[in-house]
């Protein structure tokens, strides 16, 4: 592959990284409604609700913060949203009572549920007409795309 070839590949993928991004927003995503009804969640609170569904055991509200990118402030600011909610819930931390632990509450683990279900319904339709083959080769590079990025951004 040559030099332009390989130009020309990241200005693609970086088109489309954009592009993602995009239809990622909060307006974009509130004109899809839920088929079951539930509407889709404020991708800045679901942010939270994934990023406590994702710690295996404890979380923080600094790990919060460093899962979303933001400052301790907005962090907790998000937090308050998602308590106030129902679906996450505080508790002291029992091995060191000045920090706060959070846990997904029963609703809140419904609602991690249904957008999960939703969006995979949403991907589903997007790829529908795609081979099977295209859509197993599709997960598998693109995880190894957030996987590398990942890496590298924590560098």
């Amino acid at each position: 592959m040559s030099d332009r070839d390989q130009e020309e590949a990241l200005t693609a993928v970086e088109r489309a990284m954009v592009a993602i991004r995009r239809s990622q927003t909060r307006r974009q995503l509130g004109r899809l409604a839920s088929p079951d009804g539930g509407g889709a969640v404020d991708p800045t609170l679901f942010g939270v609700l994934d990023a406590v569904e994702g710690r295996d055991g404890a979380c923080s509200v600094s790990d919060v913060a460093t899962a979303l990118g933001v400052d301790q402030p907005r962090a907790s600011r998000l937090v308050v949203k998602a308590v106030d909610e129902g679906w996450v819930e505080r508790a002291a931390d029992p091995a060191d009572a000045r920090r706060t632990l959070l846990s997904l509450t029963a609703a809140g683990q419904e609602q991690v549920d249904r957008t999960h279900r939703f969006r995979q319904q949403v991907f589903a339709r997007v790829m529908a007409d795609w081979p099977d083959s295209d859509r197993v080769e599709f997960a598998r590079l693109i995880t190894a795309f957030v996987d590398s990025l990942a890496r590298t951004t924590r560098s």
